[in-house]
């Protein structure tokens, strides 16, 4: 007998998950407007009462709720209480979940329903990295009246999106210039075929002055307002950093430079694609527990 699970909400990453782990398995969606799904194969309840069974798994958004009580539901009109959902998971069933707050974990803890945190994964942070450099790409692309061929980029940070993104963007054939905090850091960039600098030089090395297109991936304040100061009105910056992001927006709007925070990537570039990570990530922690 498949698996059954609930797909809980969220916006189109999740229901190309739903219809993906509809493939294989019994799927109920609550939380969506009938319209979103194009797959027979899933089963679309009206609301949570509707749903005919308590289910083996109950796969929650990124993230769950905006306020600890309610489903957070982009494709639906009404509200969905979490502690109501709590009652559709069977003795021994699971809740997955994304950036799980200690609130919304209690509510399933309390009834003895184990809760696992799938953006936890390390494989999902690495595919979403490669989602995020693709889409950050995409908006160097259509925000820039130049090609990429030969333009000189910077990038600050040096983790998992940093790392994409060097891969990504080598084939377009631009100068990279990688600036960390860490030696070991700048020497993995260095074997990649980047320039490299410490960030104790940026400001003094006269690289953002240099830089026609800046990509941030630090979540803390690297480009402050001593920073951006240096860096050319023709420069584009995108920032992909979590908040509170590594640039001040406000003093780049008064100085009229091209700054774009550029949040939540992959579930508004490549929703399908992400759903499908999300959906990996869960099967290999299923496998896992075999």
């Amino acid at each position: 007998m498949s698996d059954t699970y609930i797909i809980a909400g969220g916006d189109m990453r999740f229901s190309a998950l739903a219809e993906q782990l509809g493939d294989k398995h019994r799927v109920y969606t609550v939380g969506f407007d009938k319209n979103v799904f194009t797959s027979d194969k899933i089963t679309v309840a009206d609301n949570v009462m509707s749903v005919p069974q308590r289910t083996d798994y109950l796969v929650l958004p990124l993230p769950p709720s905006s306020d600890g009580i309610t489903l957070s539901t982009p494709f639906y009109r009404g509200t969905i209480s979490l502690k109501e959902l709590s009652g559709k998971v069977r003795d021994g069933g699971i809740v997955f979940g994304g950036r799980i707050s200690p609130q919304v974990r209690e509510i399933f803890s309390s009834k003895g329903i184990e809760v696992i945190d799938y953006f936890e994964r390390e494989e999902l942070s690495v595919l979403n990295a490669r989602a995020t450099a693709e889409g950050a790409v995409q908006i160097a692309l259509e925000e820039q009246a130049v090609t990429l061929a030969g333009e000189k980029v910077l990038i600050l940070g040096m983790g998992r999106i940093a790392k994409a993104l060097i891969r990504i963007l080598s084939s377009f054939g631009t100068e990279m210039t990688v600036c960390a905090r860490k030696y070991s850091d700048l020497a993995w960039a260095e074997i990649f075929g980047c320039k490299t600098i410490h960030i104790s030089e940026l400001k003094s090395s006269g690289v953002l002055s240099d830089s026609e297109l800046i990509f941030n991936t630090v979540p803390h304040l690297i480009l402050d307002e001593s920073a951006l100061s240096q860096c050319s009105k023709s420069c584009l910056m995108i920032d992909l950093a979590s908040k509170p992001g590594g640039m001040d927006f406000e003093a780049a709007g008064r100085m009229g430079l091209r700054a774009i925070w550029a949040l939540s990537l992959p579930g508004k570039t490549a929703p399908i694609s992400s759903g499908k990570i999300i959906g990996k990530a869960i099967e290999n922690i299923l496998i896992e527990r075999k």
